[in-house]
């Protein structure tokens, strides 16, 4: 379709989204539904619009914004895809221009999304259309961050993208920054909340999600920075994108909110990520003030965290200390009971053997009875195998392998940084996707594609689909 037709048909229906939202106040849910779309209707013309607007539009509106008080869905509507979509169709605009070079990555990235989407049909066939509508929506939301991944890449070097790193970077502190608010004054949570706790000797607490739907999101994200900081930091001087003042601040924030989410998994990560990232650049890390500079910025915020909340702190160590305790003894308890669903998809794959094949459908394990009741998996690699066989496990194994390959590659090139911090980061979340489905936190997956491309760019030639 030529841009100018396109331009015509979404401009006047982007306008009477506005003028029609603006007419309903009838309720505050009215007058908040009214006030979005107001803003939100120049936003999608700009998103539209610009080349590569959209993506820096869409990741700060996913990372900052609270979805919208409406009952609609698990969690009520966000505007971010709303900016994804416009941009989407500004991209149509200039397809032609777009370039799609044949790599391993690449070509793992469509192929799992060509195993979702299969998947969708067998939704429909096993679950009925309501569901299947809903895998479908989660589907598109997965495909949201791919978009982002060949929006972003190749990029153009040099201080654009520096700053491009420092924009990302603020707007992930001040969501981090947030969550830790969120935990300490106890905030209203946003729409759909996931409804998890913890239990003080002072009373029961919800643990810190932020401005995100539940905390192991919260967690996820804040190990994605802590892992950026840390590579930075191994970076020389000249070749850092930020101060080193404001990485260190960062990096006390970051920890703080990890440890207020309560995600043990995200702190395993975390660990794995910084090992990793220590035989990766051992000749820097083995030197004393490098070791003695890490432990003392690890050991301040733990300082910090146990001086401002002692009692956290002393509930925060004990659960530690009981992982490792009962990690042999109680592994069900250990693992918040997810040893339980396990078996119960164990037992369904041992009957049903064929199922593995294509699956039941993307994410229609928590809203699905086909089972005999609604699971959530609470591990990827499991969840892929009931919901999409083994063509959407094999497509998931295949992308770790093109994504640790393609970033190792990129390690010594110009890209080194933004290598490293996906590479040790990547190996760190394969660990975590046994204990959560990553690929459906899709407010954060597509800052992790972001930071792909950049890793995995070669050229300066812009994305003209960008």
């Amino acid at each position: 379709m030529p841009r100018a037709a396109l331009s015509e048909s979404v401009a006047p229906a982007m306008l009477g989204l506005a003028a029609g939202a603006a007419a309903c106040t009838a309720s505050p849910a009215a007058w908040a539904g009214a006030a979005a779309a107001a803003i939100a209707a120049p936003l999608c013309w700009y998103a539209f619009a610009a080349r590569r607007g959209w993506v820096p539009l869409f990741l700060a509106a996913s990372l900052l914004l609270p979805p919208l008080p409406f009952a609609w869905g698990d969690s009520g509507p966000h505007l971010a895809p709303l900016f994804a979509l416009a941009g989407a169709l500004g991209s149509l605009t200039r397809i032609r221009q777009w370039r799609f070079p044949i790599t391993f990555l690449n070509l793992a990235l469509l192929l799992l999304v060509g195993a979702l989407i299969l998947s969708v049909g067998f939704a429909l066939m096993y679950s009925g259309l309501t569901i299947a509508l809903g895998s479908a929506t989660r589907v598109a939301l997965f495909g949201i961050a791919v978009f982002v991944y060949f929006s972003a890449w190749p990029a153009r070097a040099g201080e654009a993208q520096r700053a491009a790193t420092r924009f990302l970077f603020c707007i992930a502190l001040t969501a981090a920054l947030f969550g830790c608010l969120d935990f300490v004054f106890q905030l209203p949570a946003p729409a759909g909340y996931g409804p998890q706790f913890i239990w003080l000797d002072s009373g029961v607490y919800r643990r810190a999600q932020g401005l995100f739907y539940e905390a192991s999101t919260l967690g996820n994200f804040c190990a994605f920075f802590l892992i950026m900081i840390a590579a930075a930091l191994s970076q020389p001087s000249r070749e850092r994108p930020l101060p080193p003042v404001l990485l260190w601040a960062g990096g006390i924030v970051f920890a703080i909110a990890l440890a207020a989410s309560f995600s043990r998994a995200s702190l395993a990560a975390v660990l794995i990520g910084l090992f990793t990232l220590a035989a990766v650049e051992r000749r820097r890390w083995l030197r004393p003030r490098t070791a003695a500079a890490i432990g003392g910025g690890a050991a301040l915020a733990a300082l910090l965290i146990a001086f401002a909340l002692p009692e956290f702190a002393q509930g925060y160590w004990a659960r530690i200390v009981f992982s490792f305790d009962n990690a042999v003894a109680r592994p069900d308890r250990v693992l918040s009971g997810r040893l339980d669903n396990w078996s119960v998809l164990a037992a369904f794959l041992a009957e049903h053997p064929w199922r593995t094949l294509l699956g039941i459908g993307y994410k229609t394990l928590p809203y699905t009875t086909y089972l005999g009741r609604p699971l959530i998996a609470d591990n990827m690699y499991l969840s892929a195998l009931v919901e999409t066989g083994i063509a959407g496990l094999s497509a998931l194994i295949a992308l770790h392998v093109a994504i640790l390959r393609a970033a190792w590659k990129a390690i010594g090139g110009r890209n080194a940084f933004y290598a490293k911090w996906i590479f040790c980061f990547w190996t760190g979340e394969i660990v975590q996707m046994f204990s959560g489905d990553i690929f459906t936190y899709w407010r954060v997956l597509p800052v992790f594609f972001w930071a792909l491309a950049r890793a995995v760019a070669e050229g300066d030639d812009a994305n003209p689909g960008g």
